[in-house]
C-alpha cells in the first residue's frame, strides 16, 4: 500500500509542479514550451493506448501523457510522456518504446518522453532500447532521470519548486531506515527551504506541506505536533495545519482506494467543506475529478 500511496502522491506533485518540472528537466522548457496555454493530462487516452499491466499480472508504472504546446505561433503540440518507475524491472526500456509506437501511430505527432526513476542507488535507470535481427536494427533513446542524480545541497540551491518534490523523494527512501524523529527533521529542512525562498503564497504553501505530509508520513503525534508549531513560528501563525488536514493524512494513510474507501469520501468531504477546488482536492488526495464532483453533489442535496 505504501508504494501506491508514493505513486499517486508523486503523479500527483508532478501534475501540480508541471511547469516547473518541464524547467527542471529541459534547460530552454520557457523557450520551447507556452507555459502560458493549459497543459492537459491524458489519464484516460494513456490507458486506452496502454492499459494497466496489472491486469495481465505485469509491474505496476505510474504514466503521465501530457499535451503541451509550444511556442511556434502555430497550434502545434506534441506529447511529453513521462514514466515513474520505483523498481528494477528489466523491460521497462522495451515498455518505454512500446509507449512511443503506440502514441505516434495514434496521434503522429513529436513526443518528448521521460523516464523517472525513484529507486535506491542500485537502481538502474536505463535511457535506451535497442533490438536487432538479422540486419534490421531498432534504437530508442529517451530522458531518463534518477532522483539521487543531484544532491541535497544542489537541490536546495535551485529556484525550482520541482527540486523540492525530488528532494522529498530522496528523504523518502530514508524512511522506515532512520528514526522517525531524524526523518521529521529532514522533512522541515525541506519545508524551510520553500518558505524562506520568499516565493510562495499561502495556498501553495499548504498544499505542499499535505503532499510532505503524506509523502514522509511520521505516525507518531508528538513529533507532528512539535513539526505543526514549527511552522507555525517560521512562518509567524500565518501556515496552521488544522484538523482538517490531519485527518485528511490519517486517511490518506490507512488505504484510500480511488473510488472505493469510506476513507477516501470523508477526506474529500473534509476539504469540500474547506472550500478546495475540486481538481485540487483530486491531485491533493489521487482521486478522480468526477469522485470529488459526486461527492460535492450529494453534499449541495
Amino acid at each position: 500500500m505504501a508504494y501506491k500511496k508514493h505513486d499517486i502522491l508523486l503523479k500527483s506533485a508532478f501534475e501540480e509542479t508541471f511547469p516547473d518540472l518541464l524547467r527542471f528537466y529541459f534547460d530552454s522548457a520557457d523557450v520551447i514550451f507556452d507555459m502560458e496555454k493549459q497543459f492537459e493530462f491524458l489519464d484516460k487516452e494513456l490507458r486506452e493506448i496502454f492499459p494497466d499491466p496489472d491486469k495481465n499480472g505485469g509491474t505496476r508504472f505510474v504514466d503521465m501523457l501530457v499535451k503541451t504546446f509550444l511556442k511556434t505561433g502555430e497550434e502545434e503540440w506534441i506529447l511529453v510522456h513521462i514514466e515513474i518507475e520505483g523498481g528494477r524491472n528489466q523491460n521497462f526500456p522495451h515498455r518505454m518504446f512500446q509507449y512511443w509506437y503506440r502514441i505516434y501511430d495514434r496521434y503522429g505527432v513529436d513526443i518528448a518522453a521521460l523516464a523517472v526513476f525513484t529507486g535506491n542507488r542500485r537502481q538502474p535507470a536505463p535511457a535506451r532500447y535497442c533490438k536487432e535481427f538479422l540486419g534490421t536494427r531498432i534504437s530508442y533513446e529517451y530522458n531518463a532521470y534518477h532522483i539521487l542524480t543531484h544532491s541535497e545541497e544542489q537541490l536546495l540551491s535551485m529556484d525550482n519548486p520541482f527540486a523540492l518534490i525530488v528532494l522529498a523523494a530522496q528523504k523518502a527512501l530514508l524512511a522506515g531506515r532512520i528514526p522517525e524523529e531524524e526523518l521529521a527533521e529532514e522533512r522541515l529542512t525541506i519545508v524551510k527551504a520553500m518558505i524562506a525562498s520568499g516565493k510562495y503564497d499561502k495556498e501553495r504553501i499548504m498544499q505542499f506541506l499535505l503532499f510532505l505530509k503524506n509523502f514522509l508520513y511520521i505516525g507518531d503525534k508528538e513529533i507532528n505536533r512539535k513539526f505543526e508549531e514549527e511552522i507555525k513560528l517560521i512562518t509567524e501563525n500565518e501556515i496552521n495545519m488544522g484538523i482538517v488536514e490531519a485527518t485528511n493524512i490519517v486517511n490518506y494513510e490507512r488505504g484510500l482506494e480511488e473510488g472505493e474507501s469510506l476513507q477516501a469520501k470523508i477526506g474529500v468531504t473534509n476539504m469540500l467543506r474547506e472550500n478546495f477546488a475540486v481538481n485540487k482536492i483530486a491531485s491533493l488526495l489521487g482521486v478522480s475529478i468526477e469522485f470529488v464532483e459526486k461527492i460535492k453533489a450529494s453534499l449541495s442535496k
